[in-house]
Parts: C-alpha cells; structure tokens; sequence
C-alpha cells in the first residue's frame, strides 16, 4: 500500500524529531528555595540552576547562582533517584564531597562547570555501584532520572547540613523538538481528512 505524500512526510518530520532529541544535549532547570527541602525549612535563600547533559559527549555542564543563605555553603550535588517524581529524598549521584571549585564559605554566589561524565570521579562511587558498576550505567541512570524528575539540585550548608536550598530539576523543552512537531501537524491533519473523505 503506498503512502500518501503528506502522511509520508509528516512520519518523517516526526522521525526526524525523535532522532534529534535523541541525539542532542538536554537540558534541565530548578529554582532553588529552602520551601522545596525535605523536609521544608524557612532558610530565605534562593536560587536557579541550569544543568545541560550530553550522553554522546559523555559532558555534564552546570551553571547555579544563589544568594540569602543563613549557613556559609559546604557543598553542592545532584541527588538522584528519587522514589517518586518532585518528591522525596535519594542520595548523592555526583562527586564528593561536592562539586569541584563550587564556592565553599559563603551566602551567595555563582557556579559554573563541565565535567566528563565517562569519568569516574565525576560520580560518587556508590551511584557508580549501584547502576552496573560502570560509569555508563551511571549515565544512563541520571539521564532517567533527569528525564522522569527524579533528580535535584542541593546546596548543603553549616546550618543546613542535610541541604538549606534545593530544587527539582525539570526538562526544559527543546525549541527544534517543538517546531519540527509543529511543522509536521498540519500534513498529519491533512493526511487524516483526506483518508476520511475518501472512505
């Protein structure tokens, strides 16, 4: 049975799209507040973080700034995998004790990194263990848990030890995702009418 052309290309726009989000970095933000702790508390910090990863690349970039603290910072993570999404707690995925050069001792600031995720010092060992004991099922691990918003953003203070701010990290919606979909919808429609008015 041949296809007609519009349905062909619509299946084709949306193969296109799925390649293409396979293929290309994704990337995920939170706000930071001590109201998203588990359990809350009143700490009247907060802040934002953007974290963009590349599983072809095997690259982990991370951009925070914060400010208002009541501790003076001790570390920063991504914690992952939480039970159930945008809830609960889980343990630490990434390095220890925190990420490499994020600022230690203060209130406020800003943090901006990339680290190769191919690496074994760029995950807390037990994560590595706990996923296959390689760094690629560590990988795979994050990206789902990313993916399913099972993954947060902490920043652990002296008087905050289990974490005065944090945030859910959420998917941010790729732009070329969105219009390659919307590109292909008006022939999907098309293609259905015709095929209902040819029945």
């Amino acid at each position: 049975m041949k296809m007609p052309l519009p349905q062909g290309l619509a299946a084709l726009a949306l193969l296109l799209a799925a390649a293409c989000a396979a293929a290309a970095p994704k990337t995920y933000s939170a706000s930071l507040s001590g109201a998203a702790e588990v359990p809350p508390n009143a700490s009247p910090g907060s802040g934002h973080v953007t974290v963009v990863f590349d599983l072809s690349a095997h690259s982990l970039y991370i951009d925070a700034d914060f400010a208002g603290l009541l501790g003076h910072t001790t570390a920063a993570h991504i914690h992952c995998c939480t039970a159930a999404p945008l809830s609960g707690t889980a343990g630490v995925a990434t390095m220890l004790p925190t990420f490499t050069g994020f600022p230690s001792g203060v209130h406020a600031g800003d943090y901006y990194a990339s680290f190769d995720t191919s690496l074994a010092a760029t995950w807390n060992p037990s994560f590595i263990t706990s996923h296959g004991g390689t760094t690629a099922g560590a990988e795979a691990a994050l990206l789902a848990g990313l993916d399913g918003r099972r993954a947060y953003f902490n920043i652990h203070s002296d008087s905050f030890t289990s974490g005065e701010i944090r945030g859910n990290l959420a998917p941010v919606p790729e732009p070329s995702m969105a219009l390659m979909l919307g590109a292909a919808l008006p022939w999907a429609i098309a293609s259905i009418r015709r095929q209902r008015r040819n029945r």
